[in-house]
C-alpha cells in the first residue's frame, strides 16, 4: 500500500472512530452527566470555597478597608475561625461536640442495627411480617419529631415552659436526661439505627448460609462463626453504615435546635445555622468546609480499611440458600419479649406521645378535661394560637401539605430517573474512566451538610445565571423550582446508589444479545433495562419520597411563606410555642409517608433495603 493510501485509510479509520463516539446515544448521556454534575455540584462547592476568602462590606470596619476592599482576598474569616479569641466558642466546643455526637451515635447505631439485622435474616424470630416493618418505621419519622416526643416526655418547667409527662407525674426528672447531649445521642441512635439495618441486612441476605454450616460441621461455635465468618462478609456494609451514620449525626440541625440549645449545647451544625440567618455567609461557608473535610477523612479511612473495590463472592455456583439459625427454647420468647419493649417503647411510644400531646388544650395538664381537638380542627379563638384556626382549617397547613406533595413526587419521579440513569452510567462504567468520575462527582452533596448546601443554592440562584451575557437561569429564590433542584441534587447519592445496585442486578448479556439483534441504545433501554429495573424504580423512589417529605435542614434556609412545607411549618409552629399545633403536622406527615409506603411495599414490592445496598 502506498504511504498517501495508508495515511488516508488511517485518517478515514480515525474519522469512523470519531463519529462513531460521538454518535452513540450512551456517550452523549455520559457526556450531558458530567456536565450537568459540574454545573450543579462542582461549580457551586468552588463557589462556597471562593466566597470564605472574600471581604464582605459588613465586616470592612474590622479589617480596616474601604469600600474599594469589599470582595477582595482576605484571611479575616479564617483567622477569626481558628486563631482568635472566639475560636473557643465559635469552633473548638462545637467542634468536639459534633465528633463526640457523631462517634457515640455511630457506635450505638451500628451495635442495635447490626443485632437487629442478624436476628431479621438469619435467626428463627417469629412475627418477622411485624418486626420487618416497625424496624422501618424510625427512617419514616424525622429525627427533629422524635425530639418532640422527647421533650414532651421529659423535659423540666425549669428551663421554661410547661413540664413533661414524667415530670407531671412528680418525678424529678435531671436536665441531662431531658436535654444536651445524653438527650440527642439516644434520640439520634434510634433513628440512625434503620440505616445500619437496610444494610447490613441487605448484606446478609446475599451471603449463602453454606458458608457458616461449613464452619459449624468443622466444631465452631456461634460466636466463632459470627466473628469469622460472618462479620468479614457483611464488614463493607457496616462500615458503610458508619460513614452513613457519622455523616448524617455530625451534620444534623433539627435535633440539636430542640434538645440542645436550651442548655447552649451547640454543635458545628447549629453554629453553622446561626451564622447563616445572620447573614455571616464567609464564616458559615467555612465551618461548612471544616464539615467536609472530616467526612472526607471518615470515608478515606473507610475506603483504606476495606479497600475501594474490595469485595466478597457470597453466592457460589451450586445456588443460595438460608438455613435460619435457632435462637433456643429459651432464647426465643426472651429475645421476642425484649424485641417487643424495644419496638414499644422507642418506635411506637413516640408516635402515641406525639398524638397525645396534639390533643392536649395546655401543655403538661393531663387530664379529660384539658382534651381538645381544637389544633386540629378547632375554629379560630383568640386565646389559643394567636387566633389561628386547626391544622385542617389553616391556609398556611394545607398550602404546605400541597407543597410537600408536589415537591416529593416531583423530586420522586426525577429524582428516581437521574438516579437510575446515573446508575446505569456507573454500572456500565465500572473500572472505567468516566464510571468512576460520575461515581465520584455523585457522591459529593452525600459530604456537604444539608444546611449548608441549602445556603450554597440560595446564594448561587439568588441571581440570574449568564453565559456571554445570555442568561441561562433566572433567578429562582422563592421558587418551587429552586426547592426542587436542591433537593434533587443533595439527594442523587441516594438516588444512584439505588440505580448502582438495581443496574447492576441486570446482566449486560442481554443487551449484547439484543445489539446483536440490530437494536438500538434506546430500544435496548425502554424494551430491557426498565421493564427489568422497575422493582428497583419503585424502590429508589420511595427512598428519595421518604427523605424529601421529612427534610428540614436541607431547606430551612431557602423557604419562603409561599413555598413553606410540612416539616418547616412543624418547626415554625414550635419555634412559635404552639408544639400542639406543630406534633398535628408531624403525625400528618408520618401518616403520608407510611401510607405510601406499604402500598408501595404491598404493590409494587419496594425494598428500602436493596435500594441502599448499592
Amino acid at each position: 500500500m502506498k504511504p498517501q493510501e495508508q495515511t488516508y485509510s488511517k485518517s478515514r479509520r480515525l474519522k469512523n472512530q470519531i463519529k462513531a463516539v460521538v454518535t452513540n446515544p450512551y456517550n452523549i448521556i455520559v457526556l450531558v452527566a458530567i456536565v450537568l454534575l459540574v454545573y450543579l455540584i462542582v461549580l457551586p462547592l468552588l463557589d462556597m470555597i471562593t466566597t470564605t476568602f472574600e471581604l464582605a462590606q459588613r465586616d470592612l470596619r474590622a479589617v480596616g478597608g474601604t469600600m474599594d476592599d469589599v470582595g477582595t482576598f482576605t484571611l479575616y474569616y479564617w483567622q477569626r475561625l481558628l486563631a482568635s479569641e472566639l475560636s473557643w466558642t465559635m469552633l473548638i466546643k462545637p467542634l468536639i461536640n459534633s465528633l463526640t455526637i457523631g462517634v457515640c451515635v455511630s457506635v450505638c447505631a451500628i451495635l442495635l442495627g447490626s443485632i437487629l439485622a442478624w436476628l431479621m435474616v438469619r435467626s428463627d424470630l417469629p412475627f418477622k411480617k411485624f418486626f420487618s416493618l416497625a424496624v422501618i418505621i424510625p427512617y419514616m419519622i424525622p429525627s427533629w419529631c422524635k425530639s418532640q416526643a422527647w421533650l414532651s416526655m421529659f423535659k423540666t418547667s425549669r428551663l421554661g415552659g410547661a413540664p413533661g409527662f414524667m415530670a407531671s407525674l412528680g418525678l424529678d426528672v435531671p436536665e441531662w436526661l431531658a436535654y444536651g447531649p445524653i438527650a440527642i445521642i439516644i434520640v439520634l441512635t434510634l433513628h440512625y439505627y434503620a440505616y445500619t439495618y437496610l444494610l447490613v441486612s441487605s448484606a446478609l441476605d446475599s451471603i449463602n448460609s453454606e458458608l457458616e454450616e461449613m464452619g459449624e460441621i468443622q466444631g465452631a461455635g456461634k460466636a466463632m462463626i459470627l466473628r469469622r465468618i460472618t462479620l468479614p462478609l457483611v464488614l463493607p456494609a457496616i462500615l458503610s453504615a458508619v460513614i452513613l451514620t457519622f455523616s448524617k449525626a455530625i451534620g444534623t440541625f433539627g435535633t440539636i435546635n430542640y434538645l440542645g440549645s436550651p442548655v447552649q449545647y451547640y454543635t458545628l451544625s447549629s453554629q453553622l445555622y446561626m451564622n447563616s440567618k445572620s447573614q455571616n455567609t464567609q464564616t458559615a461557608f467555612a465551618m461548612a468546609i471544616l464539615m467536609i473535610i472530616i467526612a472526607s477523612i471518615a470515608v478515606f479511612i473507610n475506603q483504606k480499611l476495606i479497600g475501594s473495590r474490595k469485595s466478597y463472592a457470597t453466592i457460589g455456583g451450586k445456588g443460595g440458600r438460608s438455613t435460619l439459625i435457632g435462637l433456643g427454647k429459651v432464647g426465643k420468647p426472651v429475645i421476642t419479649v425484649v424485641l417487643l419493649a424495644f419496638f414499644a417503647v422507642g418506635i411506637i411510644m413516640p408516635i402515641v406521645i406525639l398524638i397525645l400531646e396534639s390533643c392536649m388544650l395546655k401543655e403538661g395538664i393531663y387530664s379529660l378535661e384539658n382534651f381538645t381537638l381544637h389544633y386540629w380542627i378547632g375554629d379560630p379563638d383568640p386565646k389559643i394560637m394567636e387566633g389561628m384556626p386547626g391544622i385542617f382549617k389553616n391556609e398556611d397547613f394545607i398550602n404546605s401539605l400541597l407543597n410537600s406533595l408536589r415537591l416529593t413526587l416531583v423530586n420522586g419521579v426525577f429524582g428516581t430517573i437521574f438516579g437510575q440513569l446515573l446508575g446505569y452510567i456507573t454500572a456500565k462504567g465500572r473500572g472505567k474512566l468516566h464510571g468512576k468520575l460520575v461515581e465520584q462527582l455523585v457522591f459529593i452533596p452525600y459530604l456537604i451538610p444539608s444546611v449548608a448546601f441549602g445556603g450554597i443554592y440560595l446564594s448561587m440562584f439568588s441571581k440570574p445565571q449568564t453565559l456571554f451575557g445570555v442568561t441561562l437561569v433566572p433567578a429562582l429564590y422563592g421558587t418551587f423550582a429552586l426547592l426542587t433542584l436542591v433537593s434533587v441534587v443533595k439527594h442523587l447519592p441516594f438516588a444512584a446508589r439505588a440505580g448502582t445496585s438495581n443496574m447492576l442486578q441486570i446482566s449486560g448479556e442481554l443487551e449484547e444479545a439484543a445489539t446483536i439483534e440490530g437494536a438500538g441504545f434506546f430500544r435496548r433501554f425502554v424494551k430491557i433495562v426498565f421493564p427489568l429495573s422497575k422493582g428497583g424504580f419503585i424502590s429508589g423512589f420511595m427512598l428519595i419520597f421518604v427523605s424529601i417529605m421529612k427534610e428540614l435542614d436541607l431547606i430551612i434556609l431557602i423557604m419562603t411563606p409561599t413555598t413553606s412545607t410540612l416539616p418547616y411549618l412543624a418547626f415554625t409552629y414550635q419555634n412559635g410555642n404552639s408544639p400542639q399545633a406543630s406534633n398535628c403536622v408531624a403525625i400528618v406527615m408520618f401518616a403520608i409517608v407510611f401510607l405510601v409506603y406499604a402500598i408501595a411495599n404491598l404493590s409494587g414490592k419496594a425494598d428500602l433495603a436493596k435500594s441502599m445496598a448499592g
